[in-house]
Formats: structure tokens, C-alpha cells, sequence
């Protein structure tokens, strides 16, 4: 059994729908039916209301179809392995607390942006 080739993920902030889609190699309808179902897929919405995906969104995404595509997991079960979780230890919480914080910082801007 040969193992699928995660793609490089380019070194930008922010992408859009059709890049992802391109990256992941899925259509954008399958992309915006995965939203509606795993609730740790939730991309920004820009001004203009287009979908804005970060880093994470697009490891999640790659998470996603690994898990459906590759490892045949149905939604459900998907769903439910990416909720278990584990606990990080060693120098990945190091950089997991890192994002966890910067994630904190652009939500408190967003909702600074709102008032």
C-alpha cells in the first residue's frame, strides 16, 4: 500500500477557497459540504464575505481528506477521530501554545474590528 504525498503547503497567510481546493485536489462544493460538517473546519470570512483560509484551515482540510479518502473513515468516524485529540508534550506544546495565543490575538482583533 503506497502512502498518499501530503502537499507542500505554501508559506502564506491566508488562501483562498480555489487554492485550498487546488492543494487539497477536491472540488469547492466538496470543501463548503465538509464545513457544515466538522466543526473544526471553519474558515474567516473576509469582508467582501469570501472564504479566508489560514495555515491551520488547510492542515485541516489535508487532516480531513486523509482521513475520508486514504484511511476510510466514513464522516462520523472522522468526525469523532479528529475530536479524540491527543495530548501534545515536548517541544511541539511549545508551539502549539504559540499558535493557540496568536489564534487568541486575531480573534480579540476581529472582535475589536466589530465595536
Amino acid at each position: 500500500m503506497t502512502r498518499a504525498v501530503k502537499p507542500q503547503i505554501p508559506n502564506k497567510l491566508f488562501f483562498k477557497i480555489g487554492e485550498v481546493c487546488e492543494l487539497a485536489g477536491m472540488e469547492a462544493f466538496v470543501l463548503r459540504y465538509w464545513e457544515t460538517e466538522f466543526p473544526t473546519l471553519a474558515p474567516q470570512k473576509s469582508k467582501t464575505g469570501h472564504r479566508v483560509y489560514r495555515p491551520k484551515d488547510v492542515e485541516m482540510v489535508l487532516k480531513i481528506k486523509n482521513l475520508l479518502y486514504d484511511r476510510g473513515f466514513t464522516i462520523a468516524g472522522a468526525r469523532r477521530q479528529l475530536a479524540k485529540g491527543r495530548p501534545i508534550e515536548g517541544p511541539d506544546r511549545d508551539k502549539v501554545l504559540a499558535q493557540v495565543r496568536n489564534d487568541l490575538r486575531d480573534i480579540l482583533t476581529l472582535l475589536q474590528r466589530k465595536t
